[in-house]
């Protein structure tokens, strides 16, 4: 494995993270995720990303990784791992269970920490921006839970360039920097190039992108088709099945095409388009096998481009 300094930090994040988004809560397999989560330690992934709401049910992915840090991870184990979870999407009903108040992200941030059996997660976000509370609010409950020793650093998810920069100079004035940004970001979705890299990288802040694969569409899964068990599949899925369109299609095909040249798999250079930046510190990747996990993995040999094959990959995306 490899490891990147997160941002101007003294924390260094695993290239490869393994998020907890799908495949680890009450309807999955608790063994399968289990064992992927064996796997992804003993590879040298020590970053496990999760939220309040992963599940189905919301809640039940950090019940299930709770279970399994109190059963497999005993003793020192705790140290050599980075948890991070995160609030602000809709976690249980009323005023106090949405969005970025004081009130919500503490005691969202408590009932998570009870349900992983845990005194402390490395990384608490704020999930998403919110409109109708002050960002001084939102940044301040972040800064005062590090005060309060529940979480060692705090980051943002899904703020724009702009919410990032006023949202990054508030925390650097309460003394609790921001150490990360976790945007979604894919050779499919690229307004993070639009901006907020920049921002960023002027700030000293690290990124992990979300959804690299674009919910398993830049993998080979979709070629002919939409299979049975995958995500489109799935009421309960991300990937709709109206995004897997023939115009989709045919690029995937092509990009496809090209990472075979490259003695890649699609989903292997699409993670490895993604880590060329280096303003990017770890990229965030699901699995629902361990199967899948080592192919993800295998990533790392060969994350180096030609301008011939950026400029072939650039060709097919527009």
């Amino acid at each position: 494995m490899t490891y990147n300094r997160c941002g101007k930090s003294g924390l260094q994040l695993p290239a490869v993270s393994l998020g907890l988004w799908h495949n680890f809560g009450s309807v999955d397999n608790f063994e399968n995720g289990r064992s992927i989560i064996h796997n992804a330690f003993d590879k040298g992934i020590t970053h496990f990303d999760l939220a309040n709401n992963y599940g189905p049910l919301p809640g039940s992915a950090e019940e299930n990784f709770g279970r399994i840090l109190k059963q497999d991870f005993t003793g020192h184990l705790r140290d050599e791992l980075i948890i991070s979870t995160k609030a602000g999407y809709t976690m249980w009903p009323g005023p106090y269970g949405d969005w970025g108040s004081r009130k919500y992200l503490v005691s969202s941030l408590d009932q998570s920490l009870r349900r992983m059996q845990l005194e402390y997660v490395d990384i608490f976000y704020s999930h998403r921006p919110d409109p109708a509370t002050p960002i001084e609010e939102t940044m301040g409950a972040l800064h005062s839970i590090v005060q309060q020793g529940k979480a060692l650093y705090v980051g943002l998810s899904n703020y724009t360039a702009e919410q990032t920069k006023v949202a990054v100079e508030i925390l650097k004035s309460l003394g609790t920097p921001c150490l990360i940004h976790q945007p979604k970001y894919s050779m499919f979705e690229r307004w993070i190039e639009g901006g907020l890299l920049d921002v960023l990288e002027a700030n000293g802040v690290g990124c992990i992108p979300f959804s690299p694969l674009a919910q398993g569409l830049l993998t080979d899964r979709y070629l002919n088709g939409i299979p049975a068990g995958s995500r489109a599949s799935k009421p309960t899925g991300f990937l709709q099945e109206g995004e897997v369109t023939p115009e989709r299609i045919e690029k995937v095909k092509k990009l496809n095409v090209l990472a075979q040249q490259r003695g890649q798999s699609l989903a292997q250079m699409a993670l490895a388009w993604i880590l060329k930046d280096k303003r990017i510190t770890t990229v965030l990747i699901g699995a629902s096998s361990v199967a899948q996990l080592d192919n993800n993995l295998d990533t790392l040999k060969n994350t180096a481009f030609t301008k011939e094959e950026l400029d072939a990959i650039e060709a097919i995306l527009k």
